[in-house]
């Protein structure tokens, strides 16, 4: 109270700066400007006024309460002081908070310090770590996972070609134990494989993954509520983890990530920087080697390695990896048509044939497809790589193939019609080479719908050309109307005959002899 009255004393009567107050008082000027600040909302500016008033009455006046320690005053050292890096590895385990270290501190230490001064030494000593080391994190509780801005190049044996392998990074909250690995690219598959193989590496899972917003496993970047890439919510439930990524423009949410970036580039990358690789399999290798002695280094202010806090903290309080490890997987929106199958990597699939013309959700790993829609799986095939082929389930169909009862083949083909008879015959002809005909329903509605672009007229004399040359195709019709050959008579037969008696009677022609 003395040192506050004096503080107003010198600015207030004595009329010294602040840098003067701050000087004979053995603080800070932004000290100084604070009480300040608070006198002047208060209306305290009279020096008089407040040296007549009471201790208590001066508190209640500064709206401070009970809180007396206003100026920073020299702490003492002259009595025992814990190791406040075994008390900062204690408060990451859980329900472990600083007034109970303070009270197992004075049980062994009766004549140590109150626990007012045992907090102002523990953060003291805490402004001296790195910003990363500084923020407060719980045993198993966060990794935070990034990728290296830099590269390293990969050269093919075979061909010469030079090409970059990513650097991805992922490290834990409390030990900053870290992995590391090389991928071809930033891609969501290369992404979501690298989380699978860090889980393998820690041997369990943390609570909660601190990603950067890149693209791969963040939609769309919000502050607030950011929208997390379906394939990467996938992942975090079949590991029962959650992903909580770092705010835009905010490094300091995924410092850990950061600082384990440049440990990597500076113990890595740059003890690497003379050698040559051929494969990614072969940098891989020489990664953890290097990984594995940047792991068991001692870090400075705790006197321990990564690995030690790691096995003492971090992998006690991890959780457990699934039996069966996750399997990458892509999610896509898709509308049914009327001849209900989806189309995936260019592939029909069928759903149930009541789901015509709705919206539902697919789902495809290496070996299947799923379907779903409101969240219901309605329909599971073995995945296709025959491109444009069918993979139709019977019971996805209605009873005698006449599927949607709005639209059988007779509608369709009426319709067609309607456009042309050339038309409608050409549709006729496209559903009946079908196995079943509402194979045929997706490539009808095409060459239907170009009508809408280039009119009846010439559609109709394009499907007429179409099949005089026996080419029944959607792609066969489009063409011609792009080109504008639909105009052009198809050959006959006569002319044919014609132009095969010219081959065979002009004296021009070589015979069959010369080609011997």
């Amino acid at each position: 109270m003395k040192t506050i009255k004096r503080l107003f004393e010198l600015r207030y009567q004595a009329k010294l700066s602040q840098r003067q107050v701050a000087k004979a008082l053995g603080c800070g000027r932004t000290t100084i400007q604070r009480y300040e600040r608070i006198a002047s909302k208060k209306g305290l500016t009279d020096f008089s006024l407040i040296n007549s008033l009471s201790e208590q009455e001066l508190l209640c006046r500064l709206g401070l309460g009970g809180d007396f320690r206003f100026l920073s005053t020299p702490l003492r050292k002259d009595k025992l002081l814990p190791d406040w890096s075994e008390i900062y590895r204690e408060l990451s385990k859980k329900h472990v908070t600083l007034a109970l270290l303070w009270s197992e501190y004075k049980e062994d230490n009766p004549e140590g310090y109150q626990y007012s001064q045992f907090c102002e030494h523990y953060k003291r000593w805490r402004q001296k770590l790195s910003v990363s080391l500084r923020q407060e994190h719980k045993a198993g509780e966060k990794a935070f996972v990034d990728y290296a801005g830099s590269t390293i190049d990969i050269i093919d044996s075979e061909t010469g070609e030079v090409r970059a392998a990513q650097i991805f990074v992922g490290v834990l909250g409390v030990s900053s134990y870290t992995y590391v690995e090389t991928t071809w690219s930033q891609s969501l598959p290369d992404w979501l494989m690298s989380h699978r193989r860090m889980f393998e590496f820690f041997s369990g899972v943390p609570q909660i993954l601190v990603p950067d917003n890149l693209l791969s496993g963040i939609t769309k970047p919000d502050r607030y509520e950011a929208t997390v890439n379906r394939s990467y919510q996938d992942l975090s439930e079949h590991y029962e983890t959650c992903v909580i990524p770092a705010r835009v423009r905010k490094p300091k949410d995924k410092a850990k990530a950061e600082a384990g970036v440049l440990l990597a580039s500076r113990w890595i990358l740059a003890a690497l920087r003379n050698k040559t690789f051929c494969s990614l399999e072969e940098l891989n290798e020489a990664i953890q080697v290097l990984l594995e002695k940047l792991n068991n280094k001692k870090m400075r202010h705790f006197k321990k390695s990564r690995r030690e806090l790691f096995e003492a903290i971090d992998q006690p309080a991890l959780g457990s990896l699934r039996s069966k490890p996750y399997i990458f997987s892509e999610w896509k929106a898709a509308r049914v048509n009327i001849d209900y199958h989806i189309i995936f990597d260019d592939h029909f699939y069928s759903v149930p044939y009541q789901l015509t013309k709705q919206e539902v959700q697919l789902r495809a790993t290496s070996q299947t497809v799923e379907i779903f829609h409101k969240s219901t799986r309605v329909a599971s095939h073995r995945r296709s790589s025959r491109k444009g082929g069918f993979t139709t389930d019977p019971s996805h169909r209605p009873l005698s193939h006449q599927a949607h009862l709005e639209w059988p083949p007779e509608r369709i083909i009426k319709w067609a019609k309607s456009k042309g008879d050339n038309t409608g015959l050409f549709i006729q002809h496209l559903i009946n080479t079908k196995a079943h005909p509402e194979q045929g329903y997706r490539s009808a509605l095409g060459v239907i719908r170009l009508a809408d672009k280039y009119g009846n007229v010439r559609l109709n004399q394009a499907c007429g050309n179409a099949i005089a040359i026996a080419s029944i195709s959607y792609q066969t019709v489009k063409n011609m109307l792009k080109n504008g050959m639909e105009k052009v008579a198809p050959p006959s037969k006569n002319k044919t005959t014609k132009q095969q008696d010219f081959f065979t009677s002009n004296e021009n022609v070589r015979g069959k002899e010369c080609y011997h």
